[in-house]
This record gives structure tokens, sequence and C-alpha cells, in this order.
């Protein structure tokens, strides 16, 4: 158990994130609450449906939640089984049902917590002054379409399931009995022997003949199937087919530069350096006082000696991360700055010294060190930019027209995908050998090597009826239909083709049966009388130490009843032959690491809880009268390899 548990421990982390903890992350914030009609419903919980633009949305950030925790080892394909997407919805299902029991539970997280949690996931939107950019913030949630209130209420509903979480999970424990029992079966070492009866070493003694070839060839044939396949025209309507119909005129940009000058313009930068002389706004009045004090006399200071602005502030500033730099805070932009600091320096002009400016922070001496005024950029220095920007915004006008365009033409033109293709001026390509699953030695970007795609050219409308599929959404702002052109129906390479390849496999397999066979007269011997004659020198395994001995022979080994010694067992081990075993002795380690063991322990705990934690979620499951109304399936498959 101990090794499965370390050798998937990022594995079984992640699953109980998927399916228990809400994720606080921008991508993966769904809705509880949702509206849609209930034909565009797949569950309800409680009476609230969960719509498939929900699921389709959920199924999207769990791949991109799983491609950032498992990297290049991430298979999309891995997403696209019933399974997976049931899984999803399961997921969805739990989040609706314990928000709502958090909610009835009136279990609440107070503003300074939620505030605090927000600061720590985006530290890099606090500046060197600690205040926080609001405005990048915003600009952040809105790609997610949200906004700061909405963002804040999720995660306060995401922060009060996770206090549900916890507290169910809490009561799980592990009695120290067992922990230590499961710990020794963990730490058990076995003397093993081995003898292995390659398969290879009975090649003289098999004799293969054609009628053994023919039996094989008849009774494995989809060994020799080849699958049907289909070639198929295909047009694409993205954002690239409909860049590529607009033009943008001189004119254009003229008029969208003069529109929009403000864009294209530097605004004003200001440099300068300070010295802050700390003390909080509601510290006694004796402190301020002091700190006042204090910065009134370096302000007379470096009043009368400006050029050792840089030195008082290096020795004196409590700005610790400036006053390295003699108090230099370099260029900053309007809202950079806390406003009393902002204002003033605003007002100053280059070499200045400002009067005490109070803040949050405490008394600032402000020395303006440069301006870079504000600067319009000339048209021609930006023309590539303002063209792009107009394409883009007539693109995303023209693509909306056009997708519905698009689909109408493609139902209008049934039986003409060049009609489509004419209409809409895109541009018709053809794809051959598809076949009904997407193929991964195909380009990654190829748009035809999709499962929705390819279900469609092989439905009975677009198979039987010869007509076009209709127009499907195969990624954001992507379209594809498709026309078959050729149907190759499932075929059997003919015998001499692969009359080679049988004759190999069946040597092969009588090979290990002869040596299966050795094997296991070997194994009968043994156990009638010992014997260590043939065997390798004795090598201690145990579940922590296993190096040496093939994976599958291993667990026999660790499975094997060793009450009575010597134990023997015996394994077919695929492509190699048989092995035998020989345990001779059975005990446990001279030292015991016992931080492994609380590991363990903590390991059976967490186990423990989660189960606790999805019993628990299944009670609320039924309280919640979940019911599915689009069950996830496999559609069943004809004889003749056409959906039913």
């Amino acid at each position: 158990m101990f090794e499965f548990v370390r050798t998937h421990q990022r594995l079984m982390q992640f699953l109980l994130l998927l399916l228990i903890i809400p994720s606080f992350a921008l991508v993966g914030l769904q809705s509880y609450s949702s509206f849609g009609d209930s034909a565009n419903t797949v569950a309800k919980v409680a009476g609230q449906p969960i719509t498939q633009q929900e699921l389709d949305g959920a199924l999207r950030q769990q791949m991109e939640r799983m491609r950032q925790a498992f990297g290049d080892r991430f298979d999309p394909k891995m997403m696209e089984t019933p399974e997976a997407k049931q899984g999803v919805l399961d997921n969805l299902i739990s989040q609706r049902v314990l928000a709502a029991t958090a909610n009835s539970e009136h279990l609440t997280v107070a503003d300074p917590a939620i505030q605090q949690i927000i600061l720590s996931q985006f530290p890099n939107l606090v500046g060197a002054d600690g205040k926080f950019d609001s405005k990048t913030f915003d600009q952040l949630l809105a790609m997610q379409g949200m906004t700061q209130v909405s963002y804040a209420a999720r995660l306060r509903q995401d922060m009060a399931m996770q206090q549900l979480n916890g507290a169910v999970q809490s009561t799980a424990f592990t009695p120290k009995t067992v922990a230590t029992r499961l710990s020794d079966i963990n730490d058990q070492e076995r003397e093993v022997q081995e003898l292995l009866f390659k398969a290879a070493d009975y090649a003289a003694q098999v004799k293969v003949t054609d009628a053994m070839l023919q039996d094989y060839y008849s009774k494995n044939p989809k060994e020799f199937e080849i699958p049907e396949q289909i070639k198929a025209e295909y047009v694409v309507l993205d954002s690239a087919a409909v860049a590529g119909q607009i033009t943008v005129s001189d004119a254009d940009i003229k008029s969208y530069y003069d529109q929009n000058v403000s864009r294209y313009t530097e605004a004003e930068e200001r440099r300068a350096s300070h010295i802050l002389i700390a003390v909080k706004k509601d510290a006694p009045a004796a402190e301020q006082a002091a700190a006042k004090a204090k910065a009134e006399s370096l302000l007379a200071e470096v009043r009368k000696t400006p050029a050792d602005f840089a030195k008082v502030a290096k020795a004196n500033s409590q700005d610790t991360a400036s006053a390295e730099l003699g108090g230099d805070l370099g260029y900053f932009g309007a809202g950079s700055m806390v406003k009393p600091f902002e204002d003033a320096a605003n007002k100053l002009k280059q070499g200045e010294i400002s009067d005490l400016v109070q803040s949050d922070f405490g008394y600032h001496i402000i020395e303006l060190t440069g301006i870079k005024p504000a600067k319009v950029k000339p048209l021609d220095e930006v023309k590539t930019e303002v063209a792009g920007e107009i394409k883009k915004q007539l693109a995303a006008r023209k693509f909306t027209e056009m997708a519905e365009a698009f689909s109408n033409t493609v139902y209008e033109q049934a039986d003409s995908l060049k009609a489509v293709a004419d209409k809409l001026h895109l541009q018709i390509q053809t794809a051959e050998n598809l076949g009904r699953q997407p193929n991964p030695a195909a380009a990654p970007t190829a748009p035809y090597n999709n499962q929705k795609f390819l279900t469609a050219l092989y439905s009975d409308e677009a198979l039987k009826n010869k007509h076009n599929t209709e127009a499907i959404e195969i990624a954001p702002s992507t379209f594809i239909a498709g026309h078959v052109l050729e149907y190759k129906a499932v075929t059997k390479r003919p015998f001499e083709e692969v009359q080679a390849v049988i004759r190999d496999k069946v040597t092969h397999t009588e090979e290990a049966a002869l040596a299966k066979k050795a094997g296991e007269e070997k194994l009968a011997a043994l156990k009638a009388q010992d014997n260590t004659g043939g065997f390798a020198a004795a090598q201690t395994v145990s579940r922590t130490k296993s190096q040496g001995v093939n994976p599958l022979a291993f667990e026999a080994v660790m499975k094997a009843d060793a009450n009575k010694l010597p134990a023997y067992v015996g394994v077919t081990l695929p492509q190699q032959g048989y092995v035998l075993y020989r345990i001779g002795k059975v005990g446990q380690p001279a030292a015991q690491d016992q931080a492994r063991r609380v590991a363990e322990q903590e390991q059976i705990t967490g186990i423990l809880a989660q189960q606790e934690m999805l019993a628990y979620v299944d009670v609320l499951k039924e309280k919640a009268k979940v019911k599915i109304l689009k069950p996830i399936a496999v559609a069943p498959v004809d004889g003749d390899g056409s959906s039913k």
C-alpha cells in the first residue's frame, strides 16, 4: 500500500484537490448559481441547474490544472473519455452540495481574512510602497469575466467550504497498533533466490506448422484488421480566415489614431528621492511629535546642503530599500505612489526639495530629480499597431456575422462543401485516412484531428446520406465543417502479408509454453524436496527495497505464503519465460526508520480522511436530491461500425 501512496503521492493529492477542495486560482472558479433552460441542463442539485456550458468550462479548467500539475506528461486525450467527463460532473455536483451546506451552516469568512488571501495570491501587485495595484487586479479579473466584488464573494464561499472540509476530515484518526502492523508489513524483508527458465532456450524444441499459423490467423482476426478510414474535404472558419478578408485603409488608420490619440501618448513620469521617518498615523501624539521633529531637523539639513541629500537619506531614511540607493525611487507615473506623496511631487520643479509630506507611512522629504514630459507617438511610429488594432476589432465583429452565416450555409448547401467555401471565401482542404479516433501521430494543430469532428464524419448523415457535417466548434472561435469523399470499410490483411509476423508470434508462444512447463515441473519437485541447486545467490528484498527483481515477480514474492519455509513461487514473465523464487528467510530490519513510520501513519490518516469526506459528500448528494438529466455514456456501435 505504502509504495503506491509514495509513487502516486502527487496524483492522490491532485485527485483530492479536484474532488473536494475548490481552487483559488483565477482559472477554475465556477459560479455556484446559474440559469439556463432545461434543454441545456445536464444535472440538478437541490433544484438548481448545472448547465452544459458550466460542464464544458469545468472540463477546460481541469485540463489546464492537470497540464500545470503534470507538464509534458499530461495527455489531453485523458480528458476526452466518458469516465473523465463524468468525474468532472461529479466534482461540480460535489462543489454545489458543499457550497449549499456551508451556507446553511452559516459558515463565513471575515473581510480581513479575504484581503490577506488576495494579497498572498497576488504578491506582484503589491508595490514597494505597500500599495496594492487595484487597477491591474481589475484587468486580471475582467479577463475571467469577474469583478473584485464577485471574486471576493467566490473566495469567501470557497474558504467557507474549506472550513466544512476541514471539520469533517479532522475527525479521522489511525490507531497506533494498526499503523504499526501496516508498517511492519511494509518493512518485512524476504531473502530470495532466483531461477529463470528463459523462453529463448527452448527455441530448438519448437516445431511450427502451417496449420498452426493458419489457426492463429483465423482465431485472432482483430490483430490483422485495417481500420475503417475516411477521405474528407473540410473548411475551417477561424480568426485567421476572417482577418484575411479584412483590409484597412490609410484613412481608417488616420481616423482611428486621431480618435484614440491618448492611447499613443506616453504620460509624464517623474523621478524622485525621499527621506522617510516612519510613524503610524494612529501612533500616540508623543511618537508623532518626535518623528515630525526628526524629519524637520533633516529637512533643515538638506535645505542647507542640497548636494548631501543622498548621503543624508542613506544614513537616516527608514525606507530601507530606497535608503541604500540614496533615497532614489526611480521614475514613476500617475497612481504609483500614495496620494499625498504624488501630489507633493507633482508640484515640485526639478531639483526642488519639498516641505514635510505626511502619508500613512510617516513623514517624507522629497527631492524631484527628473521629469520625463508626456510624449505623443507620431502616427508613422504606431501605424502598424493601429492597423492591427483596427483589423482585430473588425475581425471580431465580422467573425460573429460569419459564424452564423457559416452554420446556416453548411446546412443549406448540405450536398456541397465547395458551395460553402465559395460563398464565404474560405479555403477548402482535404484530409485522408481519418479514423473514428484522433490520430496521435497527426500534427497537434490539425483541425480535422478532433473527436467531435470525426464523430460527425462517421455519423449516418455524413457517411450514408453524403451530407455536410454541421458546423462544429473545435476550439474557441474556431469552427469546422466537412464532407465525406470516400469511405473504406474495415479490411483484413491477407495471410501471406502477415505470415512472417504470425510465425514469430507462434514461435514465441510455444517457447514460453515450454519454459513454463519446465518451470512448473521444477516447482513441483522443489515443493516435494528442497534443493538450492541452480538458483542464483540470495538477495534480500522488501516493499521499500525491490531493486533487481522483476516488478511482476516481486508482487508474487511479497504475496507468497511464508508461514512455512522455504517457500516457493513461480511467475510467468512476458517476453522472458518463467521464473522461480525460493524464499529462505523472513524477518524485520534491524533498524527501523521511525520518521518514515510517522509519515506512513499520517498517510493512512489522510486516506481515511478522504474516505470520510467522500462518504459525507454522498450523504449530502442524497439530501440535495441530485438528478443527472443527461448521463455521460459511450455511444454504442453497430457491427458494421456505424453508431446507433
